[in-house]
């Protein structure tokens, strides 16, 4: 599969910036320590390449996904070989005693990045899964730092996202509010982190799903009228790692738009996707149709899709990786932005926060709409709007 033709690129879009770093990034890898955090998903798995090809020291892996993180090894031993530094993977949760207990047993790291993140825009449809993206996306991220503030390490990064400015969905709003956490941290150690966009086919994204559907023999459903940037997962790698080892204290890298990064539908995806698989598409008018379809028309080349408008909450109408208030350098890379950030620590409502989400757990209980009513506290113009409808609810 030849994903950047897919996105409708033929170049990797970081490829002048990390030629021109590469010796320099080399020579500080090659010469530090590094725990990888969430590196089993798809962005971790990319940052831990690149960090793996480029024989670091020490280089530590952690995910709660025991299979994603064989099949990490597997990967590298197969693409990469072995390397002389000590490269160990750990199957274990970040909000865990297991992962206090492995972080007390040593926990000395140059550099930490944490990758780890629940991304999903659907994951807001309940109260309690709610609750476990606010526990993974800030407190976890925010124990992590003060861990690594701890036992000295000179930089931790984590990843963000572009639906963190201006966010319309609780996602995003949880990316933001996280950010504010970090403003907080990075009073007493080095922070850095990044905005990118949709990582093309990685786990569980919609591209990622289209895969799924051909292997399934089921259709292909996608919005027609939602457009996106899109990122190679090698190039989400290559973001956080130059993020991570070039970025000032408080800085957001982000890719810049031009005229290599444009936006695409997902619809126009699936059909440049199937036609690299050999099929045309085939517009099917519900869902059922789509459904009874899919057992003849491959037969005939022909691929069931069903091409829809977004109507669910918490889709955002455009994107956009940085707000009219935030201060930008342009100029130091070729193909990425950063966003220059002045210490402004909000502790009044971070205290709040904390307060808050500490009851709710003492509780057992709470809503949604108490969550949200606290978000909005967080963010005054969080342009969240629910609609009554869900990703879960669609084929």
């Amino acid at each position: 599969m030849d994903i950047l033709s897919l996105i409708g690129r033929n170049t990797g879009l970081f490829i002048e910036d990390i030629d021109k770093y590469n010796g320099k990034l080399n020579k500080i890898i090659s010469k530090s320590s590094f725990l990888v955090l969430g590196g089993a998903g798809s962005i971790g798995q990319a940052v831990t390449k690149e960090i793996f090809k480029r024989n670091p020291l020490k280089l530590h892996v952690v995910d709660i996904s025991e299979n994603n993180m064989v099949e990490l090894v597997r990967d590298i031993r197969s693409s990469f070989g072995y390397i002389d530094g000590d490269f160990q993977t750990f199957a274990l949760d970040i909000g865990s005693m297991e992962y206090d207990a492995f972080i007390e047993s040593d926990g000395k790291y140059d550099y930490i990045l944490n990758l780890s993140a629940l991304k999903h825009v659907r994951s807001e449809k309940d109260p309690f899964t709610l609750m476990r993206m606010i526990d993974v996306n800030i407190f976890n991220t925010d124990k992590t730092i003060g861990q690594s503030i701890k036992n000295g390490a000179n930089k931790y990064f984590c990843v963000s996202t572009d639906k963190a400015a201006n966010p319309v969905n609780m996602m995003g709003a949880s990316k933001r509010i996280m950010e504010m956490f970090l403003m907080r941290r990075s009073e007493s150690i080095e922070i850095s982190t990044a905005r990118f966009a949709n990582v093309a086919f990685s786990d569980g994204s919609l591209l990622h799903g289209f895969n799924q559907r051909i292997q399934k023999k089921q259709p292909i459903v996608a919005p027609n009228d939602v457009k996106r940037y899109f990122v190679t997962p090698q190039e989400s790698g290559e973001l956080c790692l130059m993020s991570c080892i070039f970025g000032d204290n408080r800085d957001i890298f982000f890719p810049k738009l031009s005229e290599k990064l444009h936006l695409i539908s997902f619809a126009d995806i699936a059909v440049k996707f199937l036609k690299q698989g050999g099929y045309d598409a085939y517009l099917c008018k519900d869902e059922d149709e789509a459904r009874d379809l899919v057992h003849t028309l491959p037969q005939q080349n022909k691929w069931p899709c069903l091409f829809t408008r977004s109507d669910t909450t918490g889709e955002k109408d455009f994107e956009e990786f940085f707000t009219d208030s935030e201060t930008l350098d342009l100029e130091k890379f070729k193909n990425m932005g950063i966003i220059k950030n002045v210490l402004n620590v909000e502790n009044e409502k971070l205290q709040r926060f904390e307060n808050v989400i500490g009851e709710f757990r003492k509780k057992h209980q709470w809503t949604k709409e108490e969550v949200v009513e606290l978000f909005f506290y967080m963010i005054p113009n969080f342009g969240h709007l629910e609609t009554g409808k869900y990703l879960d609810s669609k084929m």
